[in-house]
């Protein structure tokens, strides 16, 4: 009887209502199990949030994708509804979402033209690790799904960047994006955004992961229009998280360290075509849990920038801690971010809320 009642306790202690934000630690949905949402983006749609992500299994094998991609909903962000599986894998071997396949960083947004709903992600095909480097889409009617795999694209097949001539350019970093130019070129980790005007970019790893970039889609954001730029050819970035402020266009991203976290770095530009302005680290402070501080991301790597509806300005940094040798155990750290001399900051406070993002933003470099 002891038992059965600690029991009890412990599954009402973990399915109470949240109100505020314990980044790194279990965070449990509505049926008090640990959300499953690895590397995902939110969207915000009728008044409630979606927030999607790679959903992990227990082992080394846990990184590939052996379910599909998850789905929750909430309307505070602290408390989720587990909505199941939006994007589900499948048994056949023809099959581009086979199950064994990697399905990474998956992103939503919404067409408005199309009335439908796309979910981007990063795709390599079933063994053959991380060889294809695909962008892959796939669309629903309804926000939770299910998903119906579109197609896959290695991106602007047969373009050149923006302001690039092949004729006259001889630096030795655009060999990598010479040798895809007639077959489409790399896309891993990746992000979708969608402008004021309703124009949505494709923000990618490619050229080994040597270089970001920036492509413009289809009105109906299914494909890619062939119109790219490239920013800091060689930096190494991964990881990309855009959000817009003040009109301006505020990026971060990481370093290629694999699964081992190492210091985000961020830029700034007026135009989605750039030119984008380093910024530096904008990671403040220490870890108050201990372990990695700001020069090592306080061991997460990004994945979005979240804008708080109704708050103009609000936004919150979602970074993930990967656990490879148990996937399904990573946590995620969602963070304040604040606007300060020109530059994007975010913290790590040991608890917050929503309320509290003005006093933060307040106190950064006190």
């Amino acid at each position: 009887m002891a038992r059965l009642l600690l029991t009890l306790f412990l599954t009402a202690l973990a399915t109470r209502a949240a109100d505020c934000f314990t980044p790194g630690e279990i965070w449990p949905d509505d049926k008090g199990v640990h959300i499953n949402a690895h590397g995902g983006g939110v969207l915000f749609h009728e008044g409630r949030y979606y927030w999607f992500g790679e959903h992990k299994i227990s082992g080394r094998g846990g990184n590939s994708a052996q379910v599909g991609v998850s789905c929750y909903s909430s309307q505070d962000l602290y408390n989720w509804k587990d909505e199941g599986i939006a994007l589900a894998v499948e048994d056949s071997a023809r099959s581009e979402i086979r199950k064994g396949c990697i399905i990474e960083r998956p992103k939503v947004v919404y067409n408005a033209k199309t009335k439908r709903f796309v979910m981007w992600f990063h795709l390599e095909h079933y063994g053959k690790g991380y060889g294809t480097a695909r962008a892959a889409v796939a669309v629903a009617e309804k926000v939770t799904g299910p998903y119906r795999f579109y197609q896959s694209h290695r991106p602007n097949k047969g373009e050149w960047p923006i302001g690039y001539d092949p004729d006259t350019v001889k630096d030795d970093k655009v060999s990598l994006l010479k040798r895809d130019h007639s077959k489409g070129q790399m896309s891993r980790d990746m992000t979708i955004f969608v402008d004021d005007d309703g124009r949505a970019y494709h923000i990618g790893s490619a050229e080994e992961n040597y270089t970001l970039h920036i492509s413009l889609l289809t009105d109906d954001y299914l494909r890619f229009t062939g119109k790219f730029v490239r920013i800091f050819p060689g930096g190494h970035n991964e990881a990309p998280a855009i959000c817009k402020h003040d009109g301006r266009y505020w990026l971060i991203a990481s370093g290629c360290t694999g699964w081992d976290p190492n210091e985000a770095r961020s830029y700034v530009a007026d135009s989605m075509a750039g030119p984008w302005k380093p910024l530096g680290n904008p990671c403040m402070g220490p870890n108050p849990r201990g372990g990695h501080g700001p020069e090592k991301t306080w061991g997460g790597q990004s994945t979005f920038l979240l804008p708080v509806h109704g708050r103009p300005g609000a936004f919150i940094a979602m970074f993930d801690v990967w656990r490879p040798r148990d996937p399904i155990d990573g946590r995620y750290l969602w963070l304040p971010v604040c606007f300060e001399d020109g530059r994007i900051r975010v913290t790590f406070p040991e608890t917050w809320r929503i309320e509290d993002l003005d006093a933060l933003a307040n106190s950064v470099g006190e």
